[in-house]
């Protein structure tokens, strides 16, 4: 049987549309035989890599985030342990949480520590802060690759890795699906950047307009690199009106999304038949 890669875009919330993609290949009884992420696309995929269904991983992002109250109380338990800690973190500072801390209270057990005990082959797609370019992680520690890959700036601390320093690899290749070619005969690349949102008619204000402006430079990378490689099948569910921390939105944004899982199965059968 042809092979079929998965690439997972970045998004913060909106990529939890990608459940969406883990749940046609759950309902076709197939897998990917192997899959790229960046940001939400690398939590997502290395669930799906560990060996988690759809039904699996909706019902642990419910159990972190199921209401305001819960999702406070899982941030309260990532604070430093220690003043050690804390000054490790970076000291007194306005915003700027640990990832990886975060990642540790978050992410579900069956993910396991390292690349090479993934059921599925996974690559992470970060962007190296000082060499300004994409690095490819596919070996060693999965929680520091996947914080490294999320690291989204002012938000999180860039995260330290092998004696680097990385940030969101949304910054310099929000959708991986460069990094499968020649990998499988064919690539499903999904994209949850979101666009502009909201009337024609109406001025965007200054807080919208900056948000937007990244997002908009983030599809039009994502479409540049669809045009080289013309055979993958981009698929971008309708996001547009979600911000990335819309993480309580989670139901809204899985009910808005699910005619993705429709689509992937139509791209699979497609590509088989």
């Amino acid at each position: 049987m042809d092979k079929i890669a998965l690439a997972l875009g970045a998004g913060g919330a909106r990529g939890l549309a990608h459940i969406h993609v883990v749940r046609a290949f759950d309902e076709l009884g197939l897998k990917p035989n192997l899959i790229a992420g960046t940001s939400i696309g690398s939590i997502i995929g290395a669930a799906a890599c560990a060996g988690m269904s759809a039904d699996a991983i909706t019902d642990h992002i419910y159990s972190k985030i199921s209401s305001p109250m819960t999702l406070m109380g899982n941030i309260f338990k990532v604070r430093p342990s220690s003043l050690g800690d804390f000054f490790r973190d970076g000291g007194p500072r306005i915003g700027e949480l640990n990832l990886e801390r975060i990642l540790k209270t978050f992410l579900p057990e069956a993910i396991p520590d390292t690349f090479a005990e993934l059921a599925i082959p996974l690559k992470i797609a970060a962007t190296d802060y000082y060499r300004q370019s994409t690095t490819v992680f596919e070996g060693g520690s999965l929680l520091s690759a996947m914080a490294a890959s999320a690291a989204m700036p002012a938000v999180f601390l860039p995260v330290e890795r092998e004696g680097r320093f990385y940030i969101d690899g949304s910054a310099t290749n929000p959708c991986p699906l460069d990094i499968l070619q020649d990998q499988a005969q064919h690539v499903i690349a999904v994209d949850v950047s979101g666009g502009s949102h909201g009337s024609d008619a109406a001025r965007p204000n200054k807080i919208d307009a900056m948000y937007a402006s990244s997002q908009i430079m983030q599809m039009t990378i994502v479409q540049y690199a669809a045009t080289k490689h013309p055979k993958t099948a981009l698929l971008r569910p309708p996001v547009d009106s979600y911000r990335s921390l819309d993480f309580l939105k989670t139901k809204e944004i899985l009910a808005q999304t699910v005619g993705l899982k429709d689509q992937v199965k139509a791209q699979i059968d497609q590509f088989l038949t």
